[in-house]
């Protein structure tokens, strides 16, 4: 019957009552003209269903040039996007390490089908992923979908709102006029309570109140926040980065009614799809190959919007040696991209842009403009803000267009930059060229940017970084700095008057990086390149160093992992622990396992690995087997544990219960030179002295 409603509205706008009363009429259908009281919600539902149509059906992809067309039907765009039970993934424990994270769930994770998701009408739908994964894409196919009675077929009206949007309006106080400043030709004299609405919400961590909206407090000082809060009574979707996201749930964390997603961008396939849709028949085999030999592209193609400017790149930028051996190494690429695009279109090769001292000025304008808004979590901007950035330039403001974006609105016109990974990767280049190591760690929204900025001390040939920072920085001056301002922490009660000034600081490291200061620091040393040298050698050697091999490793922290422990060891250092937990390891992984085990005290085994032609040289000072969990043969045993048995002086061994050959583990062991055992097995433990009284008897403890 409302297919029948909707058709006869859809042919008969004028008189559609009367056509409507008359079909019904006919049909015999009296039970159903009461719904004729409900005619006004069918054309609100249907007007806004067109709106959506006709606003996202094509749209322009953010490319430069921006001038340029380019039409995307987002029906079928993205369609193979992952989609993931971010309750079953592990959760980003912080913002800092948000891309690190990412990188892990890529690992391992189980998909959700599109149609799955939105089969039932949940109270809250959340939507985490990070920077330019698809979240934005997802929901306008969201809107579109609904459009075309495709899903929340039960649902009248869905008004969809951009959070950056909202900062403009922090007077607003309740649902209605949120409604009539975004959506006033749909919602005069609109009765919410009327209708099944619902509301979805879009880029969450750029709200500018996220804070105050997570923490609510009685004496709310902001009226935009008390309509937010009368939302959460509706049905209501909301998408975010994941740190934003995590919090905005706690709000509401018995609702069991709610269901979080996490897009995880494209898989292999979709990637391959990407390629063969949007990449000349002659270049796609040259970007296959390159994202192939590329570790940290590779990492990274599953990111839609780092996958389509990739392709670009190779295919069309004038850069010799291009590898994106670093992540930085690829910001700095995409960077210099939308430079010669947009701002320096005269197409001569950067390092003859960069020669010109006004260009350099440029640069770092840009990268003040980013650093000012990206440190007040500003993601729009008035006319009135661009220009207290660009007067010093006496430029008008459609200089900067390629980075910065100008939107037009019933206000007038605002400002953002074009994509948040661009905003933030400015925004630590100019902190790196601007404040010193100190000011850095000290700032507490340059977290997230501390690889980049220890990135941009690579001062490689072959990377376009060099011509990004001021080459009178030394290398090596913000590992330095990490490791110092960790010692403070640790020696807080050495402290003397001079450094009482930095307990703040400390403070920071304690809170902030002193749970994942071992990764932060080996992501740091990759990302920049460095080496250990022999002032950074007593500090680094301070640390006792664990390296895991697990299936929740990325091969770009497999890589980062790699350089780090191949520098450590050349320069005389020996790790403390090694922990594998992977059978069927990368050949990089195998390097990794090789360089480790020849320089490390305690080696740990949690699943079966065996490796041809290891050659195990060094001592290993403890040896634990933690195989509970597998049922393996004698012959798996040997080949895989048996060597390193042979240089251990401890040893420990956890074996499953149902195993049959452990009299044969036991005459191994005898005939080895160890100092110490306990071998774990149904419940019962043996240690050195079971092992001669076996030998010596013949008679096994074990019945």
């Amino acid at each position: 019957m409302r297919n029948l409603l909707e058709k006869l509205y859809e042919h008969y706008p004028d008189d559609y009552k009367s056509k409507i009363i008359c079909s019904l009429n006919n049909l015999n259908r009296n039970d159903v003209l009461k719904d004729i009281e409900n005619i006004d919600k069918l054309k609100i539902s249907m007007a806004l269903k067109n709106f959506y149509i006709q606003r996202f059906k094509e749209i322009d992809e953010p490319q430069p040039p921006l001038k340029t067309t380019f039409n995307v039907n987002l029906l079928n765009k993205f369609i193979d996007l992952c989609i993931v039970d971010a309750i079953n993934v592990k959760k980003d424990t912080a913002y800092t390490i948000e891309r690190t994270e990412f990188l892990k769930k890529q690992m391992n994770y189980k998909l959700i089908p599109y149609e799955e998701v939105f089969r039932d009408e949940k109270s809250l739908l959340l939507i985490s992923g990070i920077a330019g994964i698809g979240k934005s894409w997802l929901l306008k196919k969201c809107l579109l979908d609904w459009a075309n009675n495709r899903i929340w077929e039960k649902v009248n009206l869905v008004f969809y709102f951009e959070c950056k949007f909202l900062n403009l309006y922090e007077n607003i106080s309740n649902i209605n006029e949120l409604l009539n400043v975004f959506y006033k030709d749909f919602a005069k004299d609109l009765d919410i309570n009327k209708h099944n609405i619902l509301f979805v919400f879009d880029g969450l961590d750029e709200f500018k109140y996220l804070n105050e909206l997570v923490n609510p407090s009685p004496s709310c000082e902001y009226p935009i926040l008390n309509a937010l809060a009368e939302i959460r009574k509706y049905n209501h979707v909301v998408a975010g980065r994941v740190y934003a996201t995590d919090q905005f749930q706690n709000l509401d964390p018995e609702n069991c009614n709610k269901l979080t997603i996490q897009i995880m961008g494209f898989n292999k396939d979709g990637i391959n799809n990407y390629i063969e849709n949007n990449v000349n028949q002659n270049k796609k085999e040259d970007v296959k190959n390159f994202l192939k030999g590329s570790k940290t592209a590779k990492a990274m193609a599953s990111v839609p919007f780092y996958l389509s400017l990739m392709c670009k790149i190779i295919i069309d930028f004038k850069q010799t040696n291009t590898s994106f051996l670093t992540m930085t190494d690829l910001y700095a690429s995409i960077f210099f991209y939308f430079y010669q695009k947009h701002i320096n279109r005269t197409n001569e090769p950067i390092y003859k842009t960069m020669e010109s001292k006004y260009h350099k000025k440029y640069v770092f304008t840009i990268c003040k403009i980013a650093y000012k808004l990206f440190v007040k979590n500003k993601v729009v901007f008035s006319r009135e803000e661009f220009r207290k950035f660009t007067s010093d330039l006496g430029k008008v403001d459609n200089q900067f267009f390629g980075f910065i974006e100008r939107i037009e609105t019933n206000l007038g016109y605002h400002y953002q930059f074009l994509h948040l990974t661009l905003m933030e990767f400015c925004a630590a280049v100019y902190a790196y060229n601007k404040f010193s190591g100190e000011e850095i760690i000290s700032k507490k929204k340059l977290n997230s940017c501390l690889s980049m900025i220890c990135g941009l001390t690579n001062l490689s040939q072959n990377s376009l970084i060099r011509f990004l920072v001021d080459l009178n920085q030394g290398q090596y001056w913000f590992c330095n700095c990490l490791f110092n301002f960790y010692d403070y922490n640790e020696n807080m009660t050495s402290i003397n008057e001079e450094k009482m000034s930095m307990i703040h600081i400390c403070n920071l490291i304690r809170n902030h990086l002193s749970s994942q200061f071992d990764y932060l620091f080996i992501e740091c040393f990759y990302e920049s390149q460095s080496l250990i040298t022999e002032e950074l050698k007593p500090t680094v050697n301070k640390r006792k160093w664990v390296i895991s091999i697990d299936d929740g490793k990325s091969s770009y922290e497999t890589s980062c992992q790699k350089y780090f422990v191949n520098h450590y060891l050349n320069s005389g250092g020996k790790l403390t622990k090694l922990k594998v937990c992977k059978k069927n390891l990368t050949d990089e992984e195998k390097d990794l396992l090789v360089q480790c085990s020849n320089n490390v005290r305690i080696l740990i085994f949690c699943c079966p690995i065996k490796i041809e032609g290891l050659k195990r040289e060094n001592k290993v000072e403890w040896l634990r087997i933690c195989i509970s969990n597998y049922i393996i043969s004698r012959r798996d045993f040997k080949e895989c544990f048996l060597p390193w048995m042979k240089v251990c002086e401890k040893l420990e061994v956890r074996l499953h219960n149902d195993i049959k050959f452990v009299k044969n583990i036991f005459k191994w062991i005898h005939k080895l030179n160890i100092q110490w055992l306990m071998i774990t097995y149904r419940e019962s433990r043996f240690n050195l002295e079971d092992v001669k009284n076996f030998n010596s008897t013949k008679k096994c403890p074990i019945s």
